[in-house]
């Protein structure tokens, strides 16, 4: 008997999890990449000597990647190594304030107890807040689909819902981070976890706060050869698995019947069908609606929503190393609120962003040509509406070279020796994240997590979606887990 086949499309970190998975459920896998290469965001960028994680820099929850290969039979060792970080990140303000965030809690709580005029005992409580949100919420808003009835028919789920209070969803981020800290510097610390899916804080509900468990409890991880090997890795299980890579083919259309009920049947490449009895889609669900599901009603209210926000990324080759920067960096901004301000009602960059600097020289020392430093330079920056991108990216640059200049007490600039850079309409083009927001639609909103496309197609039999733009979210922990969901709903 022939196996069943299957076809993603797009070979993002969730397209390529997706095929691993429908594959050890027995279906034949086809991936159609518009790209030469697979990553989507996840990508790589060499020059010069120097090598760039191009997109995602944090690893959190390798556990997700592990299971991929365990699910395939395979040890995760023989093909991906990690490491665990001791130090997480490390802050710098504008009044001189320093950080080094470890990941040994107690000594990072009596750190910013020494330093600032919060206290050991404020840090405590609130990663304990942060545990309770993530134990309230896990099972049921992260590793299920939140549009299927038998979701809701779990005991733990009906123990969720009698804890929904503790989630603190009807109070913002921000202010919820203000009733912890008496110190404003460390509710800015925690204030900069809602740009991990490209949310404003002082909008965004405080249930994002179940962001800082997933460091500062599972910790923070660096793959050996960078957070690109993580691709490489599943790339390589994919193709042992016998699933077919086929690159620079971009999907013009999905198929389906024209029943009353339509069931999917393929998709078209260069006016050819491809015949599948799954499709699974990890584009932009945007895109996907608009280019691929042609005379299907959309969901308008859904696809209208505020979309995250995007990112502006300087890739700088830098000659000479810079001993009190670690692989993590932020750079904080005196007046965190005109920031998102000047993000989300304004629609353009503050002139005083906070700066987030990734060298991942730091610790693979063949990133770099030796005596010098590969910088990911990064600020949060509003989804592309028509700015005038070229200009703000000159502003931009010139605001962020004085920033860390003044704040290191060094001349950076003259240490660039080359350069690339990524903005919100070269996001789009090269990942298909419509406006370039990294995240599909943004976290603003109480019941955005409600608000995600479902992992599903309630219209198309056996049609799913995954990735960023749907449910549950952006990230790589999220998206592998929209694989997830897909793969329990496929029987």
């Amino acid at each position: 008997m022939p196996k069943p086949k299957a076809i993603v499309i797009g070979a993002g970190i969730a397209g390529i999890a997706s095929a691993i998975r429908l594959s050890v459920k027995g279906y034949e896998v086809d991936i159609f990449e518009a790209n030469s290469k697979p990553g989507g965001k996840l990508a790589e960028i060499k020059m010069n000597g120097f090598r760039f994680d191009a997109g995602p820099s944090l690893f959190t929850m390798p556990q997700y990647v592990d299971e991929l290969f365990k699910l395939a039979g395979k040890n995760p060792e023989d093909y991906f190594e990690y490491q665990k970080l001791k130090e997480i990140c490390r802050y710098f303000y504008e009044d001189g304030l320093r950080l080094n965030a470890s990941a040994d809690l107690d000594k990072f709580a009596k750190e910013i107890e020494e330093k600032t005029d919060s206290t050991a005992k404020e840090v405590e409580r609130y990663l304990n807040k942060s545990q309770t949100i993530y134990e309230a919420t896990h099972r049921v808003f992260l590793e299920r689909s939140l549009h299927k009835i038998k979701s809701y028919l779990h005991w733990d789920t009906l123990k969720s819902i009698f804890r929904f209070g503790q989630i603190d969803a009807f109070r913002t981020q921000a202010k919820a981070n203000r009733s912890f800290f008496k110190d404003d510097r460390i509710a800015q610390l925690f204030n900069r976890y809602a740009t991990y899916n490209g949310s404003d804080p002082y909008q965004a509900p405080a249930t994002l706060n179940i962001i800082p468990h997933f460091e500062y409890h599972y910790g923070a991880f660096l793959p050996k050869n960078g957070m690109y090997s993580i691709v490489a890795a599943l790339v390589k299980l994919a193709e042992e698995l016998g699933i077919r890579f086929h690159y620079n083919q971009k999907v013009e259309e999905i198929i389906y019947s024209n029943e009353r009920k339509p069931e999917v049947q393929g998709v078209k490449v260069n006016d050819k069908i491809y015949k599948a009895d799954v499709v699974v889609s990890n584009l932009d669900i945007w895109f996907t609606y608009k280019n691929l599901l042609k005379n299907i009603a959309q969901p308008k209210k859904l696809l209208n929503q505020e979309r995250s926000s995007s990112a502006l990324i300087f890739y700088w080759g830098m000659d000479g190393n810079y001993s009190d920067m670690g692989l993590h960096n932020i750079f904080f901004t005196e007046d965190y609120q005109k920031e998102f301000n000047a993000i989300w009602k304004d629609k353009t960059i503050s002139s005083d962003p906070t700066v987030y600097i990734n060298i991942s020289a730091k610790h693979i020392r063949g990133d770099a040509p030796a005596g010098s430093e590969n910088w990911f330079v990064m600020i949060n920056v509003p989804a592309n509406n028509g700015q005038n991108w070229d200009v703000l990216i000159k502003e931009a640059r010139t605001n962020i070279i004085k920033k860390i200049s003044r704040l290191l007490n060094r001349n950076i600039e003259k240490d660039i020796i080359c350069e690339q850079i990524l903005d919100p309409r070269s996001i789009e083009s090269k990942t298909g994240s419509y406006q370039g927001a990294l995240y599909g639609n943004s976290s603003n909103n109480q019941f955005s997590a409600f608000l995600r496309h479902p992992n599903f197609s309630s219209k198309i039999k056996n049609l799913f979606f995954c990735g960023g733009s749907v449910h549950p979210g952006g990230g790589i922990p999220l998206a592998l887990l929209s694989a997830k969901i897909i793969d329990d709903e496929i029987h």
